[in-house]
């Protein structure tokens, strides 16, 4: 009998070892000196009290820093039974690459490497985004034949649509922006890119210099404002849409106009929130830097304006539903507010201080936005952010006290309920979560409804998640400044770090999102023309169970049966809020 207990005894001691293996879930490229350095530790078992996790230095395999785990933590909906506690080494600061230890029954487990360095993000990232930008222009010979002579749907009248990049990596269309039948869903995509290559060249152009890429990056913008340029027609308004229908041809694509299941129709106008906006707010800006592509920064400004003055009179009978809502404000807020800056226009300030009235007018009691003129709470799976980040940018520009002090304290609300929302529940990864309108109640969730508007379209969220971190970085300075923590207050800090180290590999699946980094990353997807995923690409992402169509659980594949792409598949949303968010965390000491 004797054997028979030992061999039990053993059995379970073996079993509550191995249940006590850890995962440590860590940013796989990098974390910057002077910002929050966070990572997460996931057992099945939970650990003892005060267990110790420790850094080691890889190239001499030095313990440099140990520090004890936090509180433990579950998050049920996503991994029934799992314990996870965070490890913090904030305080550290000293530059290296590093692993993360921790020791279960005396036996030692490790992260993957990651960097620690001043601006390590932008550093590390940057010149990658630019060459996966690079990558993705539309200048395959096959292209610019086509491209060169468009046709528009319908018709038999042709126009120069040469340039611009292809949306992802298993889509060569151009989008100014998709959805725009859903009305509330509306991405900003190509005209986005532009701007947020503008904003970044602006931001930190002395490190940018020191590293020998900000000539790259330019020129990038610079390209897609050219792309935009020819997407304006001649009567004043942005064709929407490039679109291929997955076709290897490249002379069967056509401008359209989109519905549902690649329904496309004559509706290729750009309302503000359809690109428009955004479009007008890129050209404007870049033509502040006097600097000529294949047009002149005089005519990058002319064309911003007559689109603003034709939007001005049209933007509602492009809109879908022939109302205007709260992505229209702010896209009309950022047109409105860099024409203001690029002319002293009084017309422009007066537009801007609409918008940016409008906006604070959809804000409630509980801290988010309304997205229409009832009780849709605003949610966005890509630009989230964006109503605090044209705040800030109107705020740049806006002197009087009054004003000011009514956006800052919409973008005060905004931020401390993305706080508020995101730590109502345990959440150790810190994954941003949202309001949103679900069977006609308000409801709270980490990712947003799979059953909303566009009737298929959900996708993970990558780019929603680079636009909040930037929100709380260029807000936060505003409206919660402090030295240290880039600036911003420790809270809004660890929310933007938690971001983006989740698409760097801090996340329950331990994918790197940005491609040709890291320890993990999705499958290689082939396109059309020779595209595909590119080094510095970031992929969609993880997204709530499929099947529940409130966005609850939590979901990744890398094979559904052609589905996968909501997943995998790189977008230029997502490196473009990545690139703003890094560039924001950055703080240039060069300029």
């Amino acid at each position: 009998m004797k054997p028979i207990i030992t061999l039990l005894t053993s059995f379970l001691l073996f079993s509550i070892t191995c249940l006590a293996q850890p995962t440590i879930y860590a940013n796989q490229v990098g974390f910057d000196t002077k910002g929050p350095k966070i990572a997460v530790i996931g057992v099945d078992h939970p650990l003892a009290a005060n267990t110790g996790f420790s850094l080691i230095n890889t190239e001499n395999n030095k313990t440099e820093f140990t520090g004890t785990i936090g509180p433990p933590q579950a998050i049920d909906e996503w991994t029934p039974g799992k314990t996870y506690y965070q490890a913090d080494f904030t305080i550290f600061r000293k530059a290296g690459k590093y692993s993360l230890s921790i020791a279960v029954d005396d036996k030692p487990y490790a992260s993957y490497p990651f960097q620690i360095e001043e601006d390590a993000l932008a550093k590390l990232t940057i010149s990658s985004i630019i060459h996966y930008y690079n990558k993705q222009r539309a200048n395959t010979p096959a292209e610019l034949a086509a491209d060169a002579h468009m046709h528009m749907i319908g018709s038999d009248k042709t126009v120069d649509m040469r340039g611009g990049w292809c949306d992802a990596s298993g889509d060569v269309s151009k989008y100014f922006s998709h959805l725009a039948y859903a009305n509330f869903m509306s991405p900003q995509q190509t005209p986005l890119v532009v701007w947020s290559m503008v904003s970044a060249s602006e931001a930190i152009p002395g490190l940018l210099k020191k590293w020998n890429i900000k000539d790259s990056l330019d020129n990038e913008a610079l390209y897609g404002a050219d792309y935009m340029m020819r997407a304006l027609s001649k009567d004043d308004y942005f064709y929407m849409i490039v679109f291929s229908y997955f076709n290897k041809d490249p002379n069967a694509r056509r401008i359209v106009g989109l519905h549902a299941n690649s329904i496309t129709t004559d509706e290729y106008q750009c309302a503000f929130r359809e690109g428009g906006g955004m479009a007008i707010a890129a050209l404007a800006r870049i033509s502040q830097w006097k600097k000529n592509g294949e047009f002149t920064s005089q005519q990058y400004l002319d064309g911003a304006k007559r689109a603003f003055a034709h939007l001005l009179i049209n933007n509602t009978k492009y809109d879908d539903d022939g109302k205007e809502n709260i992505i229209d404000d702010y896209c009309a807020l950022m047109a409105a507010t860099e024409l203001w800056k690029a002319t002293d226009n009084p017309l422009y300030r007066d537009e801007a201080r609409k918008r940016a009235h409008s906006l604070t007018k959809r804000m409630t009691p509980e801290g988010y936005f309304i997205a229409n003129d009832a009780n849709r709470p605003y949610w966005h799976a890509s630009d989230a952010g964006l109503p605090v980040v044209a705040l800030a940018r109107y705020l740049t520009k806006e002197k009087d006290e009054t004003l000011r002090a009514e956006a800052l304290l919409t973008i005060k609300k905004a931020l401390d309920y993305n706080l508020a929302v995101t730590n109502k529940v345990s959440n150790p990864f810190g994954y941003a979560r949202q309001s949103f309108l679900y069977n006609g109640v308000v409801k709270d969730g980490f990712f947003i409804p799979h059953d909303n508007e566009t009737g298929w379209w959900w996708q993970g969220e990558d780019a929603r998640l680079g636009s909040l971190a930037t929100a709380a970085l260029v807000g936060g300075k505003l409206v919660y400044p402090q030295k240290g923590n880039w600036g911003v207050k420790e809270p809004l800090a660890a929310f933007a770090s938690q971001q983006i180290s989740w698409i760097l590999g801090c996340n329950p699946y331990s994918m790197c999102f940005m491609y040709g980094f890291g320890k993990n990353n999705v499958p290689y997807m082939h396109s059309n023309f020779g595209h595909g995923s590119e080094r510095g690409g970031v992929s969609n992402g993880i997204t709530g169970k499929e099947g529940n169509g409130d966005g609850s659980g939590i979901d990744f594949k890398t094979e559904d049966k052609g589905n996968e792409w909501r997943w995998t598949e790189q977008w230029i949303p997502h490196a473009a809020w990545f690139l703003q968010a890094v560039a924001a965390m950055a703080g240039d000491k060069y300029k």
